[in-house]
């Protein structure tokens, strides 16, 4: 595809609906400012509620900001129609033509545009070569898979070089194993085409494979934006920290702080963190991912395994410390020695990897 890249910016962009129980407004989304780049791939992330798929639908013109201003590129949209978008979107339902064979699926839109017979057979050729479909142009969609179904969808918007390609939870009607392979299909698809996406899920780990950032929502508001590895390890709320992955909260009190080292208490047991801003006497959390701890004889905090469960390829422990329940994940335990529901041990980490909101 030999078109420029748009990026896209929101400023000051809000949603108001009326609740239909209450009949009081509210925000769905409130005061968002986002930059995307061109050519990255961008996902919406958060809980039903959240905003995702309301940002998703402005930036399509299905749904009109009611603050606030939309640039494709250089270009304010705000008052343009769907059609008069550079933009294209896949939905959740795939929305094909049934009575059509994938060829005719995928040429619909370049016949609206009055394009010549050779030019929409070169484009559509292209373009099923792209997503794995040459040689099925005269199946019927009845008679496809889920995943084929998903991939003439995909298409269908390709064929017509948008600036952007907007993704409205597209996998979630397969099951898990397509939805895996999938996902790694419409990345490669997205860095072949060099097209700017947005893509709308639920799913972290989905999130996490596909993105170059993530955007995670919450009522409303971005909560963080950054880099899979980012918002993983550098997660800036509790909230953050919890949707994404799984992570215990430790909560305890700086004893004492210096050049970026930092004594901090935790149930009367002194352990050492490293991060800067810390500030003595100041309450703070911990965040400790389970694979980033392990059991053993010796470590930093005192513990008590509640379950122990082996999982194959790891030992699943939920310890408590004091009354903190702690999720540990120790990989290939096989040559190591399992603790038993009820048995006394320490909880080791390595300070560098434990984050501090």
């Amino acid at each position: 595809m030999g078109k420029e890249k748009k990026g896209i910016r929101l400023e000051h962009i809000s949603k108001i609906y009326k609740d239909p129980k209450t009949k009081q407004d509210f925000y769905a989304v409130k005061d968002t400012n986002l930059s995307i780049e061109p050519g990255s791939f961008v996902t919406l992330l958060g809980p039903s509620g959240c905003g995702k798929t309301t940002t998703l639908r402005m930036i399509a013109g299905f749904e009109s900001p009611d603050e606030g201003e939309i640039y494709l590129g250089e270009e304010a949209i705000n008052e343009l129609t769907p059609n008069k978008r550079d933009t294209a979107m896949v939905f959740q339902s795939y929305a094909l033509l049934p009575h059509y064979n994938i060829f005719d699926n995928v040429a619909y839109g370049l016949k609206l545009r009055k394009l010549d017979k050779a030019e929409i057979r070169r484009k559509v050729t292209d373009i099923l070569k792209l997503v794995g479909l040459e040689g099925m142009e005269e199946r019927m969609t009845n008679q496809l898979s889920g995943g084929q179904q998903q991939r003439v969808a995909l298409a269908r918007a390709l064929v017509l070089e948008p600036g952007v390609l907007l993704f409205d939870e597209p996998l979630s009607n397969l099951d898990a194993k397509l939805r895996v392979s999938m996902r790694t299909e419409i990345r490669r698809i997205q860095q072949e085409a060099g097209i700017t996406a947005v893509y709308v899920t639920h799913d972290q780990s989905e999130a996490m494979a596909i993105s170059d950032k993530i955007i995670i929502m919450e009522k409303g508001i971005v909560a963080q934006v950054g880099t899979p590895q980012e918002i993983y390890y550098h997660p800036v709320s509790e909230f953050v920290a919890d949707f994404i992955g799984e992570a215990n909260f430790l909560h305890g009190r700086v004893k004492s702080e210096k050049d970026g080292k930092a004594v901090i208490e935790i149930d009367g047991e002194q352990i050492e963190a490293s991060q800067e801003g810390l500030k003595e006497g100041q309450d703070c959390t911990l965040v400790l991912r389970p694979e980033a701890a392990v059991i053993s004889e010796e470590g930093q905090l005192p513990c008590r395994v509640v379950l122990s469960c082996f999982m194959g390829s790891y030992q699943n422990y939920h310890v408590m410390v004091g009354d903190t329940l702690v999720k540990i994940t120790d990989f290939n335990p096989r040559n190591k020695k399992i603790y038993g529901e009820g048995d006394r041990a320490r909880v080791a980490f390595d300070p560098e990897n434990v984050h501090i909101l």
